[in-house]
């Protein structure tokens, strides 16, 4: 029986993209005078789920004008290639997202590039905003964040498959700790996270990075 193929778990915002739809919605799409959701959450009154949602919420622009953010985001640009690569040197790509797999989708749809996406559902309805939902209960289900990214990682795991994960924000912490330092990648908040407890990792600046980096391993 051939061994399985190696899975790659890679967060959305932030790693295959260069900036976070929230950070550039808090700046281009919502109000000034809104709640602090963060606040709440970082008081444990609210989930990071729960913020996000209420964030996204209060989006009033219309529908153009919230795509051109999106667009915005700063895909990477060579993501289909990379993809085909990583599936030639026998690597699977899956994502996991605490974001809203609205964006997600369009994204990789208008790159051509078609990979299992877990992350929170939800609609874009102009005068109602962002209408991000939790996924529905399942092995994957996080009532924290939606998407339990750490789930992820350990299913694939005791598939035996070599797993590596790529990630940026604190959220990402306990998914990356599952896998080996020489597999876990990080920038941003992840990264300060991880060397603040001296955890190794290797440090990237773009996804791109990340896929040569596991074509280049032997199998």
């Amino acid at each position: 029986m051939p061994a399985p193929r190696s899975l790659l778990v890679t967060d959305f915002d932030g790693t295959l993209t260069r900036d976070d739809f929230y950070q550039l919605a808090i700046k281009d799409l919502l109000p000034r005078d809104l709640p602090d959701y963060w606040g709440e959450y970082r008081a444990g009154r609210l989930t990071h789920f729960q913020a996000l949602r209420n964030y996204f919420a209060h989006i009033r622009k219309s529908e153009a004008e919230v795509l051109q953010v999106v667009r915005r985001m700063g895909l990477e640009p060579d993501l289909a290639a990379e993809v085909r690569a990583l599936d030639e040197a026998g690597w699977d790509v899956v994502v996991t997202s605490a974001g809203c797999a609205w964006y997600i989708d369009l994204l990789l749809q208008e790159a051509g590039v078609e990979l299992t996406v877990h992350s929170n559902p939800g609609r874009f309805v102009e005068g109602r905003g962002l209408l991000m939902e939790p996924p529905p209960p399942g092995p994957f289900f996080s009532l924290e964040l939606g998407v339990d990214k750490a789930g992820v990682v350990r299913h694939a795991l005791d598939e035996g498959r070599r797993v590596a994960f790529a990630g940026d924000g604190f959220p990402d912490r306990e998914a990356a700790l599952l896998v080996p330092e020489d597999l876990r990648f990080a920038r941003g908040d992840l990264a300060t996270a991880l060397s603040q407890t001296d955890r190794g990792f290797i440090a990237y600046d773009r996804w791109a990075e990340v896929a040569r980096a596991l074509r280049a391993r032997p199998a």
